[in-house]
């Protein structure tokens, strides 16, 4: 196995067991260099060893760590080990009512760069760097192993392939083929899953704690649900007692498999108005128009992939919440998220400030919100809690 060599003074985020080695921190490779997702050994400049990555020549993100236990071998049964901790852990924070959830959640599972999502009897995988791509037959025959006749399907299709030189690939990888949606159950609720063209792996399962808090203030509500997807926050409002929900968003499909949704839940269509078009347009129209709102919800899509794009991703940021300002009755509840992880929560916070003092709203904060525990947040690594969630009320 090769060693690969940090440069001098570049050991203090491996000792705190970070897992991410950037190419700058490397000496080059001497003699044979790795291939793509070859395992490789971590050790400092004076000779010790931290542990054993997977190595990446595309990436600036040369090598990201299975583990810093010297000694350990990467093999098929490292990988069990770690998906079956993995699952034990989601027995423990998940009730027997929830049958859709993160089974792993990347480097916060000791899995860096892969994604499972669990939808019923599908679970779609996600190889998003060279060390699962390595290992890709090697874990969908242990998913095979562990769960006995669920279909196993990737949604490889995203850009952060393109980062480690791989080509994005979907398609069913073992077990029975994939019905046109899945149905899940989320506590009281149902909802129906494209794993095949939805967003991310088709549900927002991050949010399932945030429908929740949603439910609790919508009696009696009109609610505005941006970038609305297939409808779960409107599901969530309708439960709680909402009078009228209005969804914007760009995809026909996804309003249409929210009004499935619906429907799978029992609650009444003509309670829900369906707006197709770009949510940005469509906030100022409803605010042009002087509708109002009890709540508004702004969920949107991640806005930056990387930190040059922060200034332009605040500016998205800012536009959408001062808009919402704009809608909300005195007294009315702001419900804004930000899913970009290199957006800071302190900077979010301040964008939303900022977008209420420019809309002339005092208003403060009444709870905030993140990703549900089948999404845990390694501490040795903070990027991977990326959901951020504010509740917010104007006077």
């Amino acid at each position: 196995m090769i060693t690969l060599t940090l440069k001098p003074g570049r050991e203090r985020s491996l000792r705190r067991r970070h897992p991410w080695i950037f190419a700058n921190a490397l000496d080059d490779p001497r003699g044979h260099a790795p291939a793509s997702g070859d395992t490789v050994t971590v050790a400092g400049h004076d000779g010790e060893v931290y542990g054993q990555g997977a190595y990446s020549p595309a990436s600036q993100l040369r090598v990201r760590m299975w583990h810093f236990q010297p000694g350990v071998d990467v093999d098929r049964d490292f990988f069990a080990a770690r998906l079956a901790a993995a699952g034990r852990l989601r027995e423990r924070v998940l009730g027997a009512d929830i049958d859709g959830y993160r089974l792993v959640n990347a480097e916060s599972d000791g899995l860096p760069g892969l994604i499972i999502d669990r939808y019923g009897q599908v679970l779609v995988c996600q190889f998003l760097s060279a060390g699962p791509e390595r290992w890709r037959d090697t874990l969908v025959a242990l998913l095979v192993e562990t769960f006995p006749g669920c279909s196993v399907y990737e949604r490889s299709d995203v850009d952060i392939r393109k980062r480690e030189a791989l080509a994005p690939r979907s398609g069913l990888l073992a077990g029975p083929e994939l019905p046109e949606t899945v149905s899940i159950r989320e506590h009281d609720w149902v909802f129906r899953v494209d794993p095949r063209q939805g967003q991310k792996t088709g549900f927002y399962l991050d949010q399932r704690d945030s429908r929740r808090a949603l439910a609790a203030y919508c009696d009696g509500a009109e609610v505005l649900n941006a970038f609305s997807y297939t409808g779960g926050f409107a599901v969530a409002a309708l439960a709680g007692g909402a009078r009228q929900v209005s969804n914007l968003d760009s995809s026909a499909g996804a309003l249409r498999l929210g009004t499935v949704n619906l429907a799978e839940n029992g609650l009444d269509p003509a309670r829900v108005e369906n707006l197709q078009g770009d949510a940005f347009r469509l906030l100022r129209q409803c605010r042009q128009q002087g509708r109002r709102f009890d709540v508004v919800v702004l969920d949107p899509p991640k806005f930056m992939e990387h930190k040059a794009q922060l200034k332009r991703a605040s500016r998205g940021y800012k536009d959408i919440n001062l808009q919402a300002f704009g809608l909300l009755r005195p007294g009315g509840l702001l419900f804004t998220f930000s899913c970009s992880g290199l957006l800071e929560p302190a900077l979010f916070q301040k964008i939303v400030a900022d977008a209420a003092l420019d809309a002339g709203r005092a208003a403060r904060i009444v709870a905030r919100l993140g990703q549900a525990a089948d999404h845990p947040t390694l501490l040795a690594f903070p990027e991977g809690q990326y959901l951020k969630g504010l509740v917010v009320q104007v006077a």
